[in-house]
């Protein structure tokens, strides 16, 4: 599955997976002590709703869109990130991860970026000039391993890949464990796309057999039942989620479902400890 962040910027997946990491980078800037941040599959930062690719699929109209036309408190820190690289009511730009993880820095914090393609590593370079990003251009799976542990006590790795690779999932299995090894306290947050059920259960086996104590599956179904041979949804893996972010995440996620559901279906938002 080809899932280039340009193609799909403020989709419904980008709705929920924005929310949630505001969320849980504020849960853990409720302690003092510096975070590092590091995206893996940084993607170019900042998206045209109206170029060409993202144009072309027009997913924005049943994401970030109707996150706007929400009514909900809950959605404030995300329309806030959204509206603070736009000018005007409604989004013509949509911040990816790296700007959105920009905006929630404090003096003490550090974010590291890292995209792979080297047309959206100039991009990204581009788009964060003036920030305290350091961008990289390597394989995100061997720069994941080799800046754990980060030199801040706490920190935060944001996994975001493509799904263009038939081994991808394979590939963040086995980098995870590994992951988990060198750096247990960390917290680390999985993006994923939903297209089946059973694919995804077969997966999320695989995780369990890694035996990490804490691992949060959070899964957004938008059909009432499965779509066949389309997107149906997003959900995150999250290592280590600190307890005042899943404290505050039933109503969260009860908002972001109300917001994002489809005409003819309420969609379903499932949560799941996966650890022992």
């Amino acid at each position: 599955m080809n899932y280039r962040h340009s193609f799909h910027a403020g989709n419904s997946a980008d709705v929920v997976k924005h929310c949630l990491l505001i969320a849980l980078v504020r849960a853990l800037q409720q302690k003092q002590s510096a975070l590092t941040l590091i995206d893996t599959h940084a993607g170019c930062g900042l998206y045209d709703l109206h170029g060409e690719e993202a144009g072309r699929t027009g997913e924005s109209t049943q994401g970030v869109l109707r996150a706007f036309a929400d009514q909900n408190p809950l959605l404030d820190d995300y329309r806030a990130a959204v509206q603070a690289v736009n000018v005007g009511a409604e989004p013509h730009l949509y911040p990816g991860s790296p700007q959105i993880l920009a905006q929630l820095l404090r003096p003490q914090d550090f974010l590291i970026l890292n995209e792979k393609h080297p047309q959206d590593a100039y991009n990204l370079r581009g788009v964060m000039r003036g920030t305290s990003a350091a961008v990289h251009e390597r394989d995100a799976y061997e720069l994941w391993l080799a800046l754990l542990p980060p030199r801040t006590p706490r920190g935060v790795v944001v996994v975001d890949p493509p799904y263009e690779q038939l081994d991808e999932r394979k590939r963040i299995t086995a980098t995870l464990a590994a992951a988990h090894r060198k750096w247990s306290h960390g917290v680390t947050v999985i993006w994923y796309p939903l297209k089946d059920r059973a694919a995804h259960e077969r997966w999320k086996q695989q995780l369990r057999n890694l035996g990490i104590p804490k691992l949060l599956g959070v899964e957004h179904w938008l059909y009432d039942s499965d779509q066949p041979g389309i997107y149906n949804g997003a959900g995150l893996f999250i290592v280590n989620p600190p307890y005042a972010f899943t404290q505050a995440l039933p109503p969260l996620l009860e908002a972001l479902r109300a917001a994002l559901e489809p005409e003819g279906h309420s969609g379903e938002i499932v949560t799941q400890w996966l650890g022992d």
